[in-house]
């Protein structure tokens, strides 16, 4: 991916107007660096992840904030977009806001037709030209970070300082990382190419050949709750610069920051010269089947998908028109044996337990603890006495309510508080969830995580299922060994987006990393610092895999990007005479 993308032949396919306005070459420099990044996998960020002032300016947090304010209680206008009306979602804010925005309204139908008529020029248009678009999207969407960072909180229920950087910067490079890979993928053959075949007689055999990547079609972004633009945008840009229209379809409780982006891609679209409706929104209440309807439409080629496992496994089984790429969930877990950093350990642990109150797909679930104990540089802990030890940096972590906010966000919606107490009566309670009271908003719920002791052999049914939410078990098992079994044989069998190990020999660590070389999951070692095991980078970090049942996919590799296209060729005879002339010119 090092390789400059520009040094390959010029295209010369069409959708290269000269009254468009160029943002490839505004952007050029910028999709250098993110190819190059991608290959280099050290860290880069063109966007900031800093919501202070003297970052992005004092004008810019009160600006965002009210501009969002603007949205609540009205319609929010899509200039152009069609639509047979308006729907009102039922947004409401985890923190007790009532958000009463409503959308366009559109049916599968309409919408697929809609992305159908726009989808002709974008396709013409060259990779470069693509890519431009994109990137200036991105920057724009960068410039309204403060205004989705308040619809994210207030959605999501993440906290704010979060949802600006998760849901703003964060997400802007993994939608940039797309758009390089997408880029690159599609300049790896050149436009124009000459021919030449020697004859044993007479003249050589000289064809003109072209190589144009072509965009499958439309290509449908079916979005989660809890991350929209984090989980969305890789998809959206992917498909966007692969050559495909895209519909966006937000969840029912998390429609706004992907409103806002639709809104700003629309805008440059029609900057560009090209029809808006190559991005279109497809907002639908909780109790209607738009995405399922627009999955099987046989126009739609392409589906991103976020969110549980049973609509992920249903599209991936119906869905047959089309290439689906799906993150699910599973069983993330974590194998203790030994630590030389104990307090260094339970602090990283407590907080990737904390963060956002467990309602991350990357959260650790289950933590594998041989029930003799672990070695550690304060002497051997038994399985329980782990669990009393991190019950307590639980409880160290979170005891200032302000801090606690600050940490745990707001839970999301009904389903996450079932789980949390229907796993209140499993196992032995060693940290029982509390609930915090958040020192802005009355009517947050605000959650500690619960976790509990439970037995490998006795428990299999309870720690095989997932608990989406502040919900971990630390399990009791025979050994190491066993351990490192059993999240072989879980994680093959039910998916994991994220692994950990700690252990301080190197045969342990060689052992983990083939386990879960076997169970096809990403493996992290020895975290204690401030890198904790639920959060991935762009330009460096994989987040999820194929290899397991949790996703079909993986962000950002260059499988996530050739399904989206296909190259087409084009071949003609070319006399000799004329193909020497125009090589000496």
């Amino acid at each position: 991916m090092s390789e400059s993308v520009t040094d390959r032949a010029t295209d010369r396919s069409p959708g290269r107007a000269t009254d468009r306005t160029d943002f490839f070459h505004r952007h050029k420099d910028l999709l250098e660096r993110a190819v190059a990044a991608a290959g280099d996998r050290d860290h880069w960020s063109p966007h900031p992840e800093s919501p202070s002032p003297k970052v992005y300016g004092p004008e810019a947090a009160p600006a965002g904030e009210a501009t969002f304010r603007a949205h609540l209680g009205s319609a929010f206008k899509l200039p152009g977009h069609p639509q047979s009306g308006t729907v009102a979602v039922g947004e409401r804010s985890p923190y007790g806001l009532p958000l009463d925005v409503d959308y366009p309204q559109v049916t599968p139908e309409e919408a697929v037709a809609a992305a159908k008529a726009a989808a002709s020029a974008w396709r013409a248009a060259t990779p470069d030209v693509r890519a431009g678009v994109a990137a200036e999207i991105l920057s724009r969407l960068n410039a309204a970070s403060f205004e989705i960072a308040h619809a994210v909180h207030h959605t999501t229920g993440q906290p704010f300082v979060m949802a600006f950087q998760a849901g703003g910067p964060h997400a802007q490079d993994r939608g940039l990382e797309a758009v390089a890979y997408a880029w690159a993928e599609q300049k790896k053959l050149p436009a124009v190419t000459r021919w030449t075949k020697p004859q044993r007689k007479g003249e050589p055999l000289v064809m003109e050949k072209t190589f144009t990547p072509v965009g499958r079609g439309v290509n449908l972004l079916i979005a989660c709750n809890t991350f929209p633009t984090w989980n969305g945008y890789p998809g959206l840009f992917a498909g966007l610069v692969t050559g495909n229209p895209v519909i966006v379809k937000p969840h029912a409780g998390a429609v706004l920051p992907l409103a806002i982006t639709v809104r700003i891609a629309r805008e440059v679209l029609a900057e560009a010269g090209f029809d808006p409706d190559v991005v279109l929104l497809a907002a639908e209440t909780a109790d209607q089947r738009t995405a399922a309807e627009l999955a099987l439409h046989p126009d739609v080629r392409v589906v991103d998908f976020t969110g549980s496992k049973e609509f992920g496994n249903w599209l991936e089984e119906h869905a047959r028109q089309a290439v689906v790429y799906t993150e699910k969930a599973g069983l993330n877990t974590v194998v203790l044996d030994s630590t030389d950093d104990y307090k260094g350990l339970l602090r990283n642990l407590a907080f990737a337990l904390s963060l956002y109150s467990g309602q991350m797909c990357t959260t650790p679930q289950n933590l594998l603890v041989p029930r003799d104990g672990i070695r550690t540089d304060q002497g051997t802990r038994t399985a329980a006495e782990f669990a009393e030890d991190l019950a307590a940096a639980l409880d160290k972590l979170l005891g200032d309510p302000e801090r606690a906010a600050g940490t745990l966000g707001a839970l999301v919606n009904d389903g996450v508080r079932a789980r949390l107490s229907e796993a209140a009566g499993l196992g032995q309670a060693v940290h029982p969830s509390q609930t915090v009271d958040h020192p802005e908003y009355d009517g947050a719920t605000l959650s500690t995580p619960h976790v509990a002791l439970l037995d490998a052999a006795a428990d299999a049914g309870t720690y095989t299922r997932e608990w989406f939410g502040p919900v971990s078990f630390v399990i009791a098992t025979d050994s190491t060994e066993h351990s490192l079994r059993l999240f072989t044989e879980t994680v093959r069998a039910h998916g994991a987006l994220t692994a950990t190990m700690h252990a301080t020999g190197e045969d342990v660590l060689e052992a983990a990393r083939a386990a879960a070389l076997e169970a096809g999951v990403h493996l992290s070692e020895n975290l204690t610092g401030a890198v904790f095991p639920n959060q991935t980078a762009a330009f460096s970090d994989f987040h999820g895999s194929a290899a397991n049942p949790a996703a079909s996919a993986t962000l950002t590799d260059s499988a996530f990007i050739t399904g989206r296209f296909d190259v087409l060729q084009s071949r003609r005879h070319v006399a000799p005479e004329t193909a020497t002339a125009t090589e000496e010119s």
